[in-house]
């Protein structure tokens, strides 16, 4: 596909990585010579100097030619009018970036009036990726396939029953569940039966909600009711996992240094606590019940203090910490200090668009439903629904021959989730989720071997 990005920031920069390996030829539009020195010396992609918001410019990365314009720059304006010129100009589908909560309520409005075919909020994504983990105590990660009916979990194995067992020999398991992957010493295992568990593995495990919660409250890891949450940083994400998870009962405080910041959040949730005040400071923390919530979450704008005030909740034995980060290389250092649970606007964001983007290269065959990378984009789950011209349809999977680095995990059929086994087949229309290591999965019939 020929994709212009406009925007060489941090998720633009991110999509040029990974739609380049994806094979995509890529034009990058920035008006800042740093931004595109960096996106020159790292990535194979065309890049365009100029404001997007001139026709030359576009005309000049080719947006007449494109399959597809993503416009991510800091200005949702700009985004938007990016869009709309970008449409004019011949621009088969195009993707913006719009962040400003007072959009929020117009956005199918905006969208039919300017002729985005995907808006992306990346601190509302980031904010459902949260409430997610926030049901969730202890783990690093859940992803949802088929409108949440399947549930992709990754945990830490330590303190649990699963330490030094065979996957064969694990007789507490019942239901829809598979162990469909495992992150040791930061190497992804698609494991078989005879894998053995240790206490520093990840381990994934993929299945149907209920089947999942079992297993969870086997393992002492599933909290039935999450009540009480605290939020340090008062910004944008703040704002949206407030309104979440106020909805479905949970108890909400949030603590923001900046008393305006206090103000505006304390009229836009009445169903909140806002505190005026220092997210660093121990005992503020302590004084305003910190060892009685169920949840802390860290949003400020700096990766730093929302490490820092992790561990401290961390070392007050707060059972569910989850931390944000910007930067990349900060997920090591989070690991190395004992922070297992991180999220990134920037990949949500990115892996969102991602997901269109595949979904648009399948059209004619199977398509892409979702899209979620896991253990730092080593392997991918991937769910397609399955097309008339996919190949193997109704061939019991013990005749076809896989490759070797993907996994078919789970089909929901006619609202049924099947675990496969041998005398498993795909049915036109099925939903698929597929779990790949050291490959991208484009359309089905990636999966099957070729010889």
């Amino acid at each position: 596909m020929n994709i212009v990005i406009v925007g060489a920031g941090k998720v633009g920069y991110t999509l040029a990585q990974y739609l380049s390996i994806d094979g995509d030829n890529i034009t990058m539009i920035d008006k800042k010579d740093l931004a595109l020195e960096h996106v020159n010396n790292n990535l194979d992609v065309m890049c365009v100097k100029g404001n997007a918001t001139s026709l030359k410019v576009l005309e000049e990365a080719g947006v007449r030619e494109a399959d597809l314009l993503i416009s991510v720059t800091d200005s949702d304006e700009l985004n938007m009018l990016c869009s709309l010129a970008a449409k004019k100009l011949g621009a088969k589908y195009t993707v913006a970036r719009v962040r400003n909560p007072s959009y929020d309520e117009e956005i199918t409005l905006l969208t039919e009036a300017v002729g985005i075919d995907l808006v992306i909020n990346p601190e509302k994504a980031a904010a459902i990726e949260i409430a997610k983990l926030i049901k969730y105590p202890s783990v690093c990660n859940i992803d949802n396939f088929s409108d949440g009916k399947v549930n992709l979990v990754g945990f830490k194995v330590k303190d649990t029953a699963l330490e030094g067992k065979r996957i064969s020999d694990i007789a507490f398991i019942r239901g829809n569940v598979l162990f469909c992957g495992v992150e040791r010493n930061d190497e992804f295992i698609l494991p078989k039966g005879d894998y053995v568990f240790n206490s520093e593995d990840r381990v994934y495990v993929i299945g149907e909600h209920k089947d999942i919660q079992n297993l969870f409250n086997k393992l002492g890891k599933y909290k039935k009711k999450v009540k009480r949450a605290m939020i340090v940083g008062g910004g944008k994400i703040a704002y949206y996992l407030a309104k979440i998870i106020n909805e479905v009962g949970v108890s909400c405080k949030i603590i923001e240094k900046d008393l305006t910041v206090c103000e505006e959040l304390n009229e836009l949730l009445p169903n909140s606590i806002v505190i005026n005040g220092d997210g660093m400071d121990e005992e503020l923390l302590l004084s305003e019940s910190l060892l009685e919530v169920d949840s802390f979450i860290t949003l400020t704008g700096r990766d730093e203090d929302n490490i820092i005030a992790s561990i401290l909740a961390y070392n007050k034995s707060v059972s569910n910490v989850i931390t944000k980060i910007t930067r990349d290389n900060y997920r090591d250092i989070g690991k190395a200090v004992g922070i297992n649970t991180m999220v990134n606007p920037k990949l949500v964001t990115a892996y969102k668009i991602l997901k269109y983007v595949r979904s648009l290269k399948n059209k004619k065959k199977s398509f892409i439903e979702n899209i979620y990378r896991i253990c730092n984009d080593k392997a991918e789950a991937v769910e397609f629904i399955v097309g008339s011209d996919t190949t193997n349809i109704n061939e019991k999977f013990k005749n076809i021959e896989f490759n070797e680095n993907a996994l078919v995990a789970t089909i929901v059929r006619n609202n049924k989730i099947i675990i496969p086994t041998g005398d498993d087949y795909l049915k036109v229309n099925d939903r698929v989720i597929i779990v790949s290591k050291d490959m991208k999965i484009v359309q089905i019939d990636d999966i099957f071997r070729r010889w």
